[in-house]
């Protein structure tokens, strides 16, 4: 086999390796849904828990470039701080070792009656989950052809007098496997597929555990590359995230270089005659061993990224807080998010409803500033949701989460809308204020009592699209039925007022205004409740 053929056989093997691990992960990920989802929001600042849930969480979507990412994404929407991610980082360099685990099993020549079976799945399966099932079952099979191709394309290298040479240049020089390592993880983006063509390559007899070590070492150091590249424009404490993930890399590999020879006699000794799942037992040793060493110094990496990245980030009240582009990496996370930055727009909205009507009633300039203030956040959400969403729509959901991002779409634009009379109502405040109108207790009294029910209104709304509370959501009618019938009551007994000569035309058309405002929020938070019971029916 001449050069250009190993060449292209082996880009053709790892490409159907990573291909495979991604199927393998996304199936795993699908299927494991709204518990990874779970997983992830109950972290606490447990350090080992932590630890345990970056491992699981890794060994689930099989990539820890994509967990450290995920959670660069969460610390910068400031859902996670420095301590949680530690763990978690920590632990994704644990669970990271579960493919190479996977890989070491001798498995080559049964791996076309996996890809026959997850294939046959996939296409004859009516269930979303059962062909989850079937994209695992595939996509194992198809990472085990792409090895099987890699180790065929390599067993030349073995008995080329050029490769020995060159190995035996190498020696024990353990810096060059170290740069080789992390210069191929930096460029595939990813430890696994490293350390598959290191497997691949040790298994034709080309290279020992002891030369492997420290390209293994070289690939943990090069998996940082990912989220570096990711926390770019991100807040101060996402950079500091990711500047731990390299550090304690960094760390590891410093500590355990004058053990190389150690490390290798030990896994030598676990299975012997068996390189494949050495180099596995080797990466995974690493990392757990790297874990006990740095966990306990947890305090000592976040005061070492505090004096490299000084500072503390300022709050930007006008952007999204918990939607993050990272996150799309795993789409029931970001969808997850999406509703919580939903429900945060809402409230803001709801919240504005209450300050307009304080404003209107006791005519504070200072409260329609802040209703202004709050409208502005409104916007910017609206317009950062909906582009999220777009981009959450063009990524391979499950069914209810495909659900979930068309109610919102059509939900943030009610909320923008509810948002929008708030302000109204503000203005017409600035109005009340500056003109100097006067209203009876009669008035005054139907405007709050009809404000009373526009606001529960809006509260089931929210509440029932938090909770996907379709029961809730159904209490609505009766609500917005009494919105309906008192904004028409009300606009009789004002134009009796009117022609009693109680009010003038003016702050006659000024009342009309504000139970017309009432009305339309009150027929938005409608459509909001609606949308739960459509999506969830």
């Amino acid at each position: 086999m001449s050069s250009v053929e190993i060449i292209i056989s082996v880009i053709g093997g790892l490409g159907l390796f990573i291909y495979g691990m991604k199927l393998m992960g996304d199936g795993l990920e699908n299927a494991a849904g709204e518990g990874l989802k779970s997983i992830l929001e109950k972290v606490t600042s447990n350090k080992i828990v932590a630890v345990l849930v970056g491992a699981a969480v890794t060994a689930v979507i099989q990539s820890s470039s994509a967990t450290t990412v995920m959670v660069v994404g969460f610390v910068n929407a400031g859902l996670m701080n420095l301590i949680q991610a530690t763990g978690i980082i920590m632990g994704a360099n644990i669970g990271t070792t579960i493919t190479a685990q996977l890989v070491a099993f001798k498995l080559d020549a049964i791996a076309p009656v996996f890809v026959g079976i997850g294939t046959a799945v996939v296409m004859f399966a009516k269930g979303k989950k059962r062909r989850e099932i079937g994209n695992i079952i595939l996509g194992f099979g198809i990472l085990f052809m792409g090895m099987g191709i890699m180790s065929s394309a390599l067993k030349p290298l073995s008995d080329s007098p050029a490769f020995g040479q060159l190995i035996l240049a190498i020696g024990h020089r353990w810096y060059i496997g170290i740069l080789a390592g992390l210069i191929m993880t930096g460029i595939v983006q990813s430890s696994s597929a490293t350390t598959g063509i290191l497997i691949a390559l040790a298994t034709t007899g080309a290279i020992d555990i002891k030369l492997a070590i420290p390209v293994l070492f070289g690939c943990n150091i090069g998996t940082c590359v990912t989220a570096l590249l990711a926390c770019i424009g991100t807040s101060k404490t996402a950079r500091k995230a990711a500047l731990i993930h390299l550090i304690f890399n960094t760390f590891g590999t410093l500590i355990f270089i004058p053990f190389i020879t150690i490390l290798g006699d030990v896994v030598s000794g676990l299975t012997p005659g068996d390189i494949k799942r050495q180099i596995a037992n080797a990466h995974t040793i690493f990392n757990v061993i790297n874990t006990l060493i740095m966990l306990p110094l947890t305090g000592l990496l976040i005061s070492i990224v505090n004096k490299i990245i000084p500072g503390e980030d300022e709050i930007e009240k006008a952007a999204p807080k918990y939607i993050d582009d990272r996150l799309l990496e795993t789409p029931v996370i970001a969808a997850g998010q999406v509703a919580k930055e939903t429900l945060r727009m809402a409230n803001k909205a709801r919240k504005n409803l209450e300050i307009s009507m304080d404003a209107l009633l006791k005519g504070d300039e200072k409260l329609i500033s802040k209703v202004m203030e709050n409208e502005h956040i409104i916007n910017v959400l609206e317009e950062a949701i909906t582009s999220y969403l777009v981009k959450l729509s063009k990524i391979e959901l499950s069914d209810k989460e495909k659900n979930l991002v068309a109610a919102t779409f059509h939900v943030i634009n009610d909320i923008e809308r509810i948002g929008d009379h708030a302000e109204n109502i503000a203005d017409l405040a600035s109005q009340k204020i500056h003109k100097n109108l006067k209203y009876t207790d009669e008035a005054i009294e139907e405007l709050q009592n009809i404000y009373n029910y526009t606001l529960l209104a809006l509260e089931i709304a929210i509440e029932s699209y938090a909770n996907r509370d379709v029961e809730k959501a159904s209490t609505i009618m009766e609500y917005e039925s009494k919105i309906d019938s008192y904004e028409k009551e009300y606009r009789d007994n004002h134009i009796k007022r009117l022609n009693k000569g109680q009010c003038n035309a003016y702050s006659s058309a000024f009342f009309l205004e504000v139970l017309s405002n009432f009305e339309r929020i009150g027929d938005h938070a409608t459509n909001i409740a609606e949308s739960v019971i459509e999506s969830n029916s």
